[in-house]
């Protein structure tokens, strides 16, 4: 073997001893660890069975500890409340104090601004002041109930010492005692009362500052004004104005809210509508109403008519102000005021409560005036009341809409049937009360009626654009009523002339009957000429003539009044200019002659004398033009006749002893009474048959146009009747 296999083999040997030696030294380790391991054992044991008994030693304290632990949490939670509590009085006695320092500041401001920005805060307080006092409400019970269970629960389980028991009792009949007595006061006695009254006090007076504008002040300022403007001023005088300014308002609906809030809704309520009714009561006073105190039938029957015209006219002027502006101005008031109060809901009814006592006594005296007698002048005015009520519903709807206004708008549609009624039986008497009219005795001078006169000229006014349409409105709102509203209604034009025919025909009637009454020849002819000449004249170029029609007030009145002027001529001239008849000259031989023309010219003098003494006392003609007309027709008639007897019979008369022709004509001028200014050119004529001269020879009238004579001028009367 060689060297180096000994090597290796020592170093392996070497190798192997080293290895055993660990080994056994790891071996002597283990079981050294495994000792340790024995007596760490044996002490957990010991340990253990300390630990068992310590475990049970402590038990009941651990018990004690949790039980311990859970009470205390009770009492907290008991006590919690309680804290809560006086925190919430405590907050209260300083929003008292602060009430008494903001009360005593409001009663020294004086200027308006201010005060009413210092109101708004003392509001704050007293709203800050019913909250603590109503969570005082809200935490008493709480807190109570809880320290009531504590109580109990410690008297029964005796979870702690009778001392603490003791305070904790002694407490809670303290807290009891608090709530039942102080917690009443703070709300009902003490100084939340006291605010609220005064907040009651401050409400009433900054609502009684609000007032409307001087109505008064309004119209004199529009009468210093040129007429021109004043439809512009009366018209921007309708327009509503605010009462009050934002602040205002906003005090007012912070006070209104605050005054609900503590039960003092009613209070609040009553506050506003006495005061602001005050307010637009005397409002409207201002303008002096006074004939709103009669308002019944009877009464107002008895009223003269100029009083009364004035009064309706009034009537139609502050109704219109009362809604435009009165109201509308109220109605915003209100709502800006308690349109928060119980989410809107109040509000119309209180403002109906305002209005309604108003409009009550409007309409109390508009219905009076529907309901009194239906004499024919008061047309036109209750077609303006009832164009103003027209006018009026839309804002009269709008202001009382709602299930509040209901009642007011009920009233104001039945004064509109009223109103209807009255002016549609007002309108349909005047033809009866016309016919009624046959017993009074005509003219005794056979001039125009006064009847006519009145008759002919209301009926034009009632076709003017200020009354016609209202007449077929209301015309047409009566036949529907009538007829049922699925009826078909009758044309406007048709229902207002059938209407104004029956109207009219009364007259033509009433004419005829009275021309019967006379007992001289003459004067039933003066008087239908008269009469009918001033219908068609007065008609002529009208809406009442159109409406008739051309032809029929020509064939019924004007040439009635030709004709009428024809038989004048005949009755009152032709026997006069008869007696100048020479045909009864050439029966008679010349020893006679001489005496028969004396006496014709004696008769003719005599009866002229005697015609012309009549026409100054019986027979008038009050129309210039128509007068005018006569002359010249009965200058035509009566002047050649006798200048031409005149002259042919010179030889036999004594002329100086008879009236020359001159002489005749200016006491015929005087008769008539006119002068050269009337005698103009180029106008209509009336066309009278002209009677033909019997000396002439001819005898009778052939043809229409022999009949008529040229046509005569007149001039257009400007007058215009009353």
């Amino acid at each position: 073997m060689s060297m180096e296999e000994l090597k290796q083999d020592d170093q392996i040997i070497f190798k192997l001893k080293q290895t055993c030696s660990d080994l056994n030294n790891l071996l002597q380790l283990s079981f050294n660890v495994e000792t340790s391991l024995s007596e760490i054992e044996e002490r957990f044991v010991v340990m253990q069975e300390n630990l068992t008994i310590a475990s049970r030693r402590i038990a009941p304290l651990q018990s004690l500890s949790i039980a311990n632990k859970a009470l205390d949490t009770k009492i907290n939670r008991a006590i919690s409340p309680a804290l809560s509590l006086l925190e919430s009085f405590k907050l209260s006695e300083s929003l008292q104090r602060k009430l008494l320092e903001l009360s005593s500041k409001l009663a020294n401001e004086k200027s308006f601004n201010k005060r009413v920005e210092k109101l708004i805060k003392y509001v704050d307080t007293v709203d800050d002041l019913n909250e603590a006092i109503n969570s005082i409400s809200k935490e008493c019970e709480p807190a109570i109930q809880k320290l009531q269970e504590v109580v109990e629960f410690l008297s029964r389980t005796k979870a702690t010492d009778q001392f603490r028991t003791h305070r904790l009792k002694e407490t809670l009949i303290t807290l009891k005692a608090l709530c039942e007595t102080e917690v009443d006061a703070m709300r009902f006695d003490g100084l939340l009362d006291d605010a609220l009254l005064n907040l009651q006090d401050e409400y009433e007076s900054l609502l009684n500052k609000m007032r409307h504008r001087n109505f008064n002040e309004a119209k004199s300022d529009r009468d210093d004004d040129d007429d021109d403007h004043d439809d512009v001023v009366a018209a921007a005088d309708m327009v509503s104005t605010d009462l009050g300014s934002e602040l205002e308002i906003e005090v007012l609906t912070r006070i209104s809210e605050t005054l609900a809030a503590n039960d003092c809704l009613d209070i609040c309520i009553d506050i506003f509508v006495k005061v602001r009714y005050k307010r637009a009561a005397k409002a409207l006073m201002r303008l002096n109403p006074e004939y709103l105190k009669t308002y019944s039938p009877e009464e107002i029957d008895e009223m003269e008519w100029v009083s009364l015209e004035t009064a309706i006219s009034l009537w139609i002027q502050h109704f219109e102000l009362a809604i435009k502006n009165v109201f509308v101005s109220e109605k915003k008031l209100c709502c800006q005021v308690l349109g928060t109060v119980m989410d809107g809901v109040i509000w119309p009814e209180c403002f109906v409560k305002i209005a309604d006592k108003i409009m009550a006594v409007f309409f109390r005296f508009g219905e009076g005036v529907a309901r009194s007698k239906k004499e024919p002048q008061k047309l036109f005015k209750l077609l303006d009341m009832f164009e103003s009520l027209e006018k009026l519903k839309p804002e009269s709807s709008e202001i009382f809409a709602g299930e509040a206004g209901a009642d007011i708008c009920s009233r104001f549609r039945e004064l509109e049937k009223l109103l209807v009624h009255s002016s549609t039986k007002v309108f349909f008497e005047l033809g009866l009360q016309i016919e009624a009219n046959q017993d009074v005795l005509p003219p005794q001078d056979g001039s125009v009626p006064k009847l006519v006169r009145y008759a002919i000229n209301y009926l034009k006014y009632l076709l003017t654009d200020a009354y016609s349409a209202t007449m077929i409105r209301v015309l047409r709102t009566e036949q529907i009523w009538k007829a049922g509203v699925l009826s078909t209604p009758e044309a406007d034009e048709n229902l207002l002339k059938d209407a104004m025919f029956n109207i009219v025909d009364a007259i033509r009637r009433n004419v005829e009957s009275k021309k019967l009454r006379y007992k001289d020849k003459v004067l039933p002819h003066v008087f239908v000429m008269n009469t009918y000449w001033y219908i068609y004249m007065r008609t002529r170029s009208t809406e009442l003539g159109k409406l008739m029609g051309d032809q029929y007030m020509k064939k019924t009145y004007k040439i009635v009044a030709e004709e009428s002027a024809y038989s004048y001529q005949k009755q009152a001239w032709g026997p006069l200019v008869k007696m100048l008849d020479k045909e009864e000259l050439k029966k008679v031989d010349k020893d006679g002659l001489t005496a028969m023309i004396r006496g014709k010219m004696d008769a003719f003098t005599k009866g002229f004398d005697d015609i012309t003494q009549r026409h100054k006392s019986f027979y008038h003609i009050p129309d210039t033009d128509l007068r005018e007309q006569m002359r010249e027709a009965t200058m035509k008639l009566v002047i050649p006749a006798y200048t031409n007897f005149l002259n042919n019979f010179a030889s036999s008369l004594h002329v100086k002893s008879y009236p020359s022709p001159e002489y005749v004509e200016d006491t015929l001028n005087q008769m008539f009474e006119v002068t050269d200014h009337h005698k103009s050119s180029g106008k209509s004529s009336l066309r009278p048959r002209q009677m033909r001269d019997p000396s002439d020879g001819s005898k009778s009238l052939s043809g229409e146009q022999s009949r008529r004579s040229k046509d005569f001028r007149r001039s257009k009367t400007s007058a215009i009747d009353t």
